[in-house]
């Protein structure tokens, strides 16, 4: 069972990849032998990244992308395609979610935007990256989509409303292009990331895992099983599947002291 996990040789694109979850997907994949692009908007960070993935003994990528725009994509799926000779792994991790004081203040531009980066850019990835895989050796592609779609929260309402269109293009995408390329979606409930700072509850830095108030979250390591298991050939027979990772109904949880060392290991 061990070798269906094996990633060696294998590459990988991820977008949003220079931190919170991208990061940790990079990471997790790379200690399997995978060979990761780093994609996001700043170079800086991708290539800060990238040097961690290559201290795994694995190759990387850094690009800077802004994946709400269109024009964009094709060269940068095409400049990781001839560097690594091949793309086996799509993760469709980067996401945008501005805030609004009210649902009536949402602009044209922010609502393009969020669309831009939640939905548009991973439709054109995987419709030509999933296209390659298809008439190539294969492949996988992991949306990574949020309890949001699900349970769309007025605060996030756009956001909300393009990742259940991506949990539409995930089922779609997987018919499109199956038998040989697995198409699934991750569905994140609240991970202690930089992008939860915003939350009215916010996660807390000293005690990862958990909010200021002791409500229990994910750890960004937490997510990287279920992306392995769909990047590897673990998955073979899941397709267009979307899978919750948020902790279940017990995940508010009051932090008590007995709970503080394994949240911190």
């Amino acid at each position: 069972m061990r070798e269906s996990f094996d990633l060696k040789g294998r590459s990988a694109v991820i977008t949003g990849g220079s931190r919170g979850l991208g990061r940790a997907m990079a990471l997790g994949l790379a200690a399997q032998g995978c060979n990761i692009a780093v994609v996001s908007r700043k170079l800086d960070a991708c290539e800060a990244v990238a040097r961690e993935v290559e201290a795994l003994g694995v190759s990387a990528l850094p690009y800077a992308c802004h994946v709400g725009r269109w024009d964009e994509l094709e060269p940068m799926a095409e400049a990781v395609w001839r560097h690594f000779g091949a793309i086996d792994v799509l993760i469709n991790n980067a996401g945008s979610s501005p805030l609004y004081d009210s649902l009536d203040q949402v602009t044209e531009r922010n609502f393009d935007s969020v669309i831009g980066v939640n939905l548009k850019g991973p439709f054109r990835l995987t419709a030509l990256i999933g296209h390659w895989m298809h008439t190539g050796r294969g492949g996988s592609v992991i949306n990574i989509s949020s309890t949001g779609a699900l349970t769309p929260p007025p605060y996030a309402l756009p956001y909300a409303a393009a990742k259940a269109a991506l949990n539409a293009l995930t089922i779609g995408f997987a018919a499109a292009y199956s038998p040989n390329v697995r198409v699934n979606a991750i569905v994140p409930g609240q991970f202690g990331t930089d992008v939860g700072d915003h939350w009215a509850d916010p996660a807390d830095r000293e005690h990862p895992g958990y909010t200021k108030a002791g409500y229990r979250i994910g750890r960004p390591e937490e997510i990287v099983g279920l992306a392995l298991y769909l990047a590897s050939d673990a998955s073979s027979f899941t397709n267009g599947a979307t899978i919750q990772v948020d902790g279940g109904p017990v995940r508010a949880v009051r932090l008590r002291d007995k709970d503080m060392a394994p949240a911190t290991s």
